[in-house]
């Protein structure tokens, strides 16, 4: 599955559009990279930028960002009323898809790096790229902003982590962090009061509301001894929250920044804005997401809904989704088009059709057309796929049996877990095929010259390594699948005993079709060492795979009889 990291870097310059488009043409270029906002603000003589894709990718589309900016943006002479210390003031990335948050700090710390070396700009590493706890802080890292830099940074407490000690008069200083993604979301309310709203805002937003003497909207704010306010803190973690009259749709909202999700995720957020909403009289009956969330936003708060539903989770995404926009709300104010909100399907490249979206007779008969892909390969991987999509079936169909209403989570695991195993399988029908072409690209490369028959026999050998790596991936797929297969024959819904059966038959072959396309492949590998372990592992596990089928087969035999 494909990683995805956001980039917002922020770039103090945001009156002048002409060098900010110099900037962002400069991550456009690189492929990988989706350039999605671009956000100029002239008060804060700032611009705020976003952009998604592959992590090596969007490190170069930053790096080459930051590299323009430093070129055309002069620290000596701007103004403005945003916090700053450099040309590229700050740089955080946030996991999107597929990664880690340990993962996204070192790509961070790789920018950090590479930008502190070659364009010799210091640089502080903030929020979960800090190397030391107090520079997590943000605010820390920028206090005296540009015009303090020149003193501070020659400090042995405020040596950067990466890049020279020494002031770059032009360029300042920048921060590079890693931290969550934010979420900007609206909740309606049934009223018009942005008083009311406002309330709810303070009961739940994390800084929550400044403590009074008596009456709680009009008494005496009380102080602490520093003569700071004292303040009586909201429930949600990580969320900031203000109420608001929005003329457009003739309602009050709660409007919040979320910005740790995985502290306070968004189904989380609005079942507390609901709770606190219903004590004040109100309800919340809708939210509004606003700019693109990662699809795991989304796909979480659908599986809650579904559990407090005691139904199984382990259905398609498209499904999970579904549950997700109808329980928030998510339409209740205008059409939430998934494809437009969510950060993976925006990014998805739909100029190229792939083998899984075909119709079942436009997949066949492309198998069947002259073209030699898809071939065994990729049928394989289907095959797979239907097995473990049967075994989830039977897994679904014995959640929701009548009068097993007490074991719907024990079999919401497996059908989980089924899901899984099918979405790594039907991507890997596809990928075999990618594995294919990439051979034949490979010999399609000119060898005019000793220098270009090398590279091209390097190429050749390394697609056919791939080409190797992605049919043994079905085999040990295919083969996971066979747990959760032989589970529902044993304790599924006793009616589809026969449906698990098939899904036994489907994975056995899936293993055997695949174990033939690693080893065909094989053949045209040098490196016999590797061809040699990796034949003796699938022999293995095919033989394994025969085995359990025949037990299996037997036992689905048994209970038919």
């Amino acid at each position: 599955m494909k990683k995805l990291i956001e980039c917002v870097p922020n770039f103090s310059e945001g009156r002048d559009l002409a060098v900010i488009k110099q900037i962002t043409d400069e991550i456009e270029k690189i492929e990988g990279v989706k350039l999605l906002d671009v956000d100029p603000g002239a008060a804060t003589n700032r611009t705020v930028v976003t952009l998604v894709g592959t992590p090596d990718e969007v490190v170069e589309a930053a790096f080459q960002a930051v590299k323009k900016a430093s070129e055309i943006i002069d620290m000596r002479s701007h103004h403005g009323a945003h916090p700053r210390f450099g040309a590229t003031d700050v740089c955080p990335f946030v996991p999107v898809a597929n990664i880690t948050m340990e993962e996204t700090v070192e790509y961070a710390r790789k920018l950090a790096k590479r930008i502190g070396e070659e364009l010799h700009i210091p640089i502080y590493c903030y929020e979960n790229a800090a190397f030391e706890a107090k520079r997590k802080n943000l605010a820390y890292c920028r206090s005296g902003e540009y015009e303090g830099l020149k003193d501070k940074i020659t400090k042995p407490e405020w040596k950067p982590d990466f890049g020279p000690a020494e002031f770059n008069a032009t360029a300042g200083a920048t921060a590079v962090g890693a931290r969550d993604f934010l979420v900007a979301i609206n909740y309606n309310l049934n009223t018009t009061s942005t008083r009311r709203a406002n309330a709810v805002a303070f009961d739940v937003r994390e800084k929550g509301r400044p403590m009074r003497e008596g009456n709680q909207v009009t008494g005496k704010v009380v102080k602490d001894e520093n003569g700071n306010q004292v303040m009586i803190p909201g429930t949600l973690k990580g969320c900031k929250a203000i109420g608001w009259f929005i003329e457009e749709y003739g309602i009050a909202q709660v409007s919040m920044n979320i910005t740790n999700i995985s502290v306070t995720p968004v189904h989380v957020a609005f079942e507390e804005v609901n709770k606190k909403a219903m004590e004040r009289g109100l309800r919340v009956t809708g939210s509004e997401i606003v700019g693109l969330v990662p699809k795991k936003t989304l796909i979480d708060a659908g599986k809650f809904y579904l559990r407090k539903q005691n139904r199984s989770v382990g259905v398609s995404d498209e499904e999970i989704i579904k549950i997700a926009i109808k329980s928030m709300g998510l339409d209740d104010l205008k059409p939430f088009n998934p494809e437009e909100k969510i950060i993976e399907y925006v990014l998805a490249d739909k100029t190229k059709k792939k083998l899984v979206d075909f119709t079942c007779t436009g997949f066949a008969n492309e198998t069947a057309s002259e073209s030699p892909a898809p071939g065994g390969g990729s049928i394989s991987a289907y095959l797979g796929a239907l097995g473990a999509a049967l075994a989830t079936m039977v897994a679904n169909l014995s959640s929701h049996k009548p009068g097993w209403d007490d074991r719907w989570e024990e079999f919401s695991i497996w059908a989980e877990k089924g899901q899984q195993i099918k979405d790594e399988l039907l991507y890997l029908v596809d990928e075999d095929t990618n594995a294919f072409n990439k051979i034949m690209d490979a010999f399609g490369l000119p060898k005019e010259n000793d220098d270009e028959k090398a590279a091209r026999t390097a190429a050749i050998q390394e697609a056919t390594k791939y080409a190797i790596e992605v049919p043994f991936k079905t085999m040990l797929k295919s083969y996971e699948a066979f747990d959760l297969i032989k589970a529902m024959i044993e304790i599924g819904n006793p009616n589809s005993v026969t449906d698990a059966g098939v899904g036994a038959l489907c994975a056995r072959s899936a293993v055997m079709g695949a174990f033939l396309n690693v080893k065909i492949n094989a053949s045209g590998l040098n490196d016999k060492t590797f061809v040699e372990e990796i034949l003796k592992k699938g022999l293995e596990i095919e033989n394994k795979a025969k085995q359990l089928e025949a037990e299996l087969i037997e036992m689905v035999n048994a209970k038919i009889q």
